[in-house]
């Protein structure tokens, strides 16, 4: 389990490096280019593997308990060590990450993004999946903040040579606003391990914040939590978001909102709440603030983006649709209660699987259609998915309907789960300000279902959303029947659609992992 866990972290690393070198002349294929995209299958289908080995050796009867641990010295003048772990708040991120990285890699050998040599697609397709497994699975606060930083510099230049329209300027907001938040991010992790006399999570989890003084806390608590907020993405801090998706390839968006957004929620969970638990106590009402507010602005704008005539881009719709959806995500953080954070960590795998099949579609469409623009696909000249490629217009209703909270799929639970919390907060919390925050919270779960049946009906239906009939002017001749859903397609989107199903049916498989972990953090590692 050690070697394993380990491996997990390094594979991908070592993978990035090899993918630079040139292939052995058995290995080339039909081509130098071939050869480098099936090398960035192999090595994330390794990476899946060994973590599907992981979970299957993981202790369930004891996911409270850090396993697979290493802990050796690093830089011992600092205390800095290389302390790797998994816990049941882990491991679930842990598995998504090197499955949805699998799936971009496979999807990429069979429709790679135009762009400069693949021989670069890959390697930082690899460094970006070793710094994200990397987050979920260090232990120490200076390794935390290394991994949290190494995912930058390979998005901004898969954005930056891969994107599309504006990506230049897409990339350089992304690559500003997250570095802006590091540095912050930065003094805090430090004043937490100078203060605390160590930089080992567990530790000071453990020691629940009693070495700290409650100004200390609050001071860490907002300079960490401008960061993790930075890359949730919480409202107002999210603007370099829709740009970011909207200019990314279709693997890129997939990636950035299935595990780059988690890092920031992970964050909050594994280090905000059981190391400075009176500073979260202190800040709870606000986070909740900013994520109820969230919550309605991201679906309003996504009401604004659906109607017909108002040139609303789909892959920005759902770049802004994350903003609501990371929403209910940080509420049920802010509740600080086992309910809400369970539901947190629900809501984000949820997220990943739902989120990341939608991008996926979209990037489909686009690639048919040639646009994402909603008044280009809808009207009667437009997409009309359900008669042109009724697989794809199926799948697509299907990943709105999840997202939406549909009960029965994995959307709900998260959501509901937070809402709930809501209605019962940790003590000491003021009741009526989360009430009030409650009730945003499920009218925006109305302003979501409003516009993603908007979407579904112009898209797949034909029909332009406002009910009068008129197909939008600015809809071009539309083409003949699509290509329908190809088998890498299906080989890529398949598994996204079963866990959606599985998490929403059997949701116990998920909370049974991470409940006991919550319980643990939140009473302080006792």
């Amino acid at each position: 389990m050690q070697i394993l866990l380990a491996a997990i972290v390094v594979v991908p690393l070592v993978g990035a490096v090899a993918a630079l070198l040139p292939a052995p002349p058995g290995l080339k294929g039909k081509s130098p280019e071939q050869a480098v995209l099936r090398h960035g299958v192999t090595v994330t289908g390794a990476v899946l593997a060994l973590s599907v080995a992981l979970a299957a050796g993981f202790d369930h009867d004891r996911p409270a308990r850090m396993q697979a641990t290493t802990d050796v010295s690093w830089i011992p003048a600092l205390g800095i060590r290389i302390h790797l772990g998994v816990d049941g708040v882990s491991l679930p991120l842990l598995v998504l990450t090197a499955l949805l990285t699998f799936l971009c890699a496979l999807y990429s050998y069979h429709r790679m993004p135009a762009g400069p040599s693949p021989k670069a697609f890959v390697a930082l397709l690899l460094v970006l999946e070793a710094g994200t497994l990397a987050t979920f699975a260090v232990l120490d606060l200076m390794l935390f903040f290394l991994a949290f930083e190494m995912v930058l510099i390979p998005m901004y230049f898969l954005i930056a040579r891969w994107g599309g329209e504006g990506r230049e300027r897409a990339a350089w907001r992304f690559i500003l606003y997250t570095l802006l938040g590091s540095v912050v991010m930065l003094l805090g992790l430090l004043l937490i391990g100078i203060k605390g006399g160590t930089f080992d999570m567990v530790a000071l989890a453990t020691d629940n914040g009693s070495s700290l003084s409650h100004t200390t806390q609050l001071i860490a608590v907002v300079a960490i939590g401008v960061g993790l907020a930075v890359k949730a993405p919480m409202w107002p801090l999210h603007s370099w978001l829709p740009d970011a998706h909207t200019a990314a390839p279709t693997v890129g968006s997939v990636l950035l909102a299935g595990v780059l957004l988690k890092m920031g929620t992970y964050g909050f969970v594994r280090i905000v709440l059981p190391i400075t638990p009176d500073g979260a106590h202190t800040f709870a009402p606000y986070l909740a603030a900013f994520a109820a507010v969230g919550i309605v602005y991201g679906s309003l704008v996504c009401l604004a983006l659906a109607r017909s005539g108002a040139k609303g881009d789909l892959k920005r719709l759902i770049a802004y649709s994350s903003v609501g959806h990371m929403g209910f995500v940080l509420l049920g953080i802010a509740t600080l209660t086992p309910t809400g954070v369970n539901g947190a960590l629900f809501a984000n795998i949820a997220h990943g699987l739902i989120t990341g099949l939608l991008f996926f579609l979209v990037g489909a469409i686009k690639d048919r259609y040639g646009t994402s623009d909603l008044d280009s696909l809808s009207g009667t000249t437009g997409a009309a998915l359900y008669g042109r490629a009724p697989r794809l217009g199926g799948l697509l209703a299907f990943g709105a309907v999840a997202s939406l909270g549909l009960p029965g799929l994995a959307g709900f639970w998260g959501e509901m789960l937070a809402m709930f919390a809501s209605f019962r907060p940790a003590d000491g919390l003021s009741r009526p300000a989360f009430l009030t925050f409650m009730a945003l919270a499920g009218f925006g779960t109305l302003l979501t279902a409003a516009y993603l049946l908007v979407v579904v009906r112009r898209v797949c239906m034909g029909g332009d959303g406002d009910g009068d009939g008129v197909t939008p002017a600015t809809a071009p001749s539309g083409p003949g029947p699509f290509a329908d859903v190809r088998s890498y397609e299906f080989a890529a989107w398949t598994p996204l659609v079963v866990l959606t199903v599985l998490a929403g049916l059997w949701p116990a498989a998920l909370l049974g992992l991470t409940d006991p972990a919550v319980q643990q953090l939140l009473a302080g590692g006792k």
